[in-house]
C-alpha cells in the first residue's frame, strides 16, 4: 500500500492533484487506513496512470468521470469505453502532428538565430530593423 505522498513520487503527479483526483472519484477503490489517511494499493497506481495519462492529452474531469463510471459499470460498457479511448488517441496524434510542425518552425527559427549570432548578420526579418517611412 502506499501513500497519497508515496503515489506523487512515484507518479510525479502532485499530491494536490492526486486528493483533487480522489475527491472527483478517480479512485473509486482506494482505501483509508485506521487515521484515515488514503492508502492507494497496485491495482490504484492503474487509475492513477489512466487519469493522468487522460489529463496530460487534454481530456477534461467530466469525461475521465464518465470514463471511471463505465469501468465500475463493467464489461456491458467495453464499447463505450473503446469509443472513448479511440476518439482520445485520435485527438492526441492530431495534437502530436500539429505541435511537430510547431517544432520545425522552432528549429528553423533557432537555426536562423545562430546563423545570425555566428556571422553577426542583422535580423533583417525583424520588423523593427526596417525602416518605415510616414507619409
Amino acid at each position: 500500500m502506499f501513500t497519497v505522498k508515496e503515489v506523487s513520487d512515484k507518479m510525479d503527479v502532485s499530491e494536490h492533484t492526486l486528493r483533487f483526483w480522489a475527491k472527483s472519484g478517480f479512485f473509486p477503490f482506494v482505501q483509508r487506513d485506521k487515521n484515515n489517511i488514503r492508502q492507494f494499493s497496485e491495482d490504484d497506481l492503474g487509475w492513477v496512470k489512466i487519469v493522468k495519462c487522460l489529463r496530460s492529452v487534454g481530456t477534461d474531469n467530466k469525461s475521465i468521470k464518465r470514463y471511471i463510471d463505465l469501468c465500475i459499470e463493467g464489461d456491458s460498457t467495453i464499447k463505450d469505453r473503446y469509443e472513448i479511448i479511440h476518439s482520445t488517441r485520435l485527438k492526441t496524434q492530431q495534437q502530436i502532428e500539429e505541435l511537430n510542425r510547431q517544432l520545425e518552425l522552432l528549429n528553423y527559427k533557432e537555426s536562423y538565430y545562430e546563423d545570425l549570432i555566428k556571422n553577426k548578420y542583422d535580423d533583417v526579418w525583424n520588423p523593427m530593423n526596417k525602416k518605415y517611412s510616414v507619409k
